[in-house]
């Protein structure tokens, strides 16, 4: 089975429109923590991109252009290449998309 990975875009800032919200890394461990008890998490892999530096790939590049450019909400989530969540992320739109990519429930 390949490997999921799930991606969230965040900053250290709490976005502007999102004043009383958890910030990007607390949602990123929160995430962690829930989908680990749903899901076997053998294949899945997680992924923290700060978009006030983010890594030098292009892709990542372009998506925090983009995130900026369109005044995005985040932080952003990622399962694979599908958008699933901006802002407060829901877990039942996670979850389906995992379903969807085959990752094992407990």
């Amino acid at each position: 089975m390949k490997k999921v990975r799930i991606t969230l875009y965040g900053a250290e800032q709490i976005c502007a429109s999102c004043v009383g919200a958890p910030g990007s890394k607390d949602t990123y461990e929160w995430l962690q923590a829930a989908i680990g008890r749903k899901y076997y998490d053998n294949n899945l892999e997680y992924e923290y991109i700060d978009i006030n530096q983010p890594p030098n790939i292009e892709k990542h590049q372009r998506f925090v252009e983009r995130i900026f450019e369109e005044n995005l909400f985040y932080p952003i989530v990622f399962v694979n290449e599908d958008m699933v969540a901006e802002g407060i992320p829901q877990l039942k739109t996670i979850y389906k998309q995992l379903d969807k990519n085959g990752i094992v429930r407990k």
